[in-house]
């Protein structure tokens, strides 16, 4: 995703306006969308990052696509093919939620486990996020089965890793540091 500056610009704009039209929370709800759809859609990529589509064919099948957005979110495709700059429109959806949540004092949790968690647990780990930062976070769940079990739990820039990976691997190193040491 190139250009990230432009990028965040047009999601401040894009948040401000919706700010004053009290739609934040709904043009989220959309951007999260806009962002997940585009991701996982190749052709779709294709198609915002080729020259050869011309704009107004871009325009209507993001329009199609996206038919049940927002005025403003449709406002912002609009503005962003007017602009030269639909490539980035992934990535504008990826700021406007950063911004949102830093709005909001929303704290984006990430949790590795090696099994999908469920819906107790994600309850459970929300909870303590809150307990430790005093904020309310989402969370992002992936599945690592290389971990063996436990889980890693990343909020902002701490981490708190309890894998079972990881609790072997220490003991690897302290078992070769004291082989290490009863040789001398």
């Amino acid at each position: 995703m190139k250009s990230t500056r432009a990028a965040q610009r047009y999601a401040k704009a894009i948040l401000d306006l919706a700010k004053d039209q009290n739609a934040s929370e709904v043009v989220n709800t959309d951007m999260i969308g806009v962002f997940n759809t585009i991701d996982k859609s190749e052709d779709l990529q294709e198609l915002l990052a080729s020259p050869v589509v011309k704009a107004e064919v871009k325009k209507s099948a993001l329009k199609e696509i996206f038919k049940d957005a927002h005025g403003i979110t449709s406002g912002a495709f609009d503005v962003l093919i007017d602009n030269n700059r639909i490539i980035q429109l992934q990535s504008v959806a990826q700021k406007y939620t950063i911004l949102f949540n830093e709005l909001n004092h929303v704290q984006v949790a990430k949790v590795t486990t090696a099994v999908p968690l469920d819906a107790n647990l994600e309850a459970k780990i929300l909870e303590k996020v809150k307990e430790l930062t005093g904020n309310v976070a989402t969370l992002e769940s992936t599945v690592d089965p290389s971990i063996l079990g436990g889980f890693i739990l990343r909020i902002g820039d701490l981490q708190y890793n309890t894998s079972v990976a990881k609790s072997l691997k220490n003991l690897s190193r302290e078992l070769t540091n004291n082989t290490y040491i009863s040789k001398i």
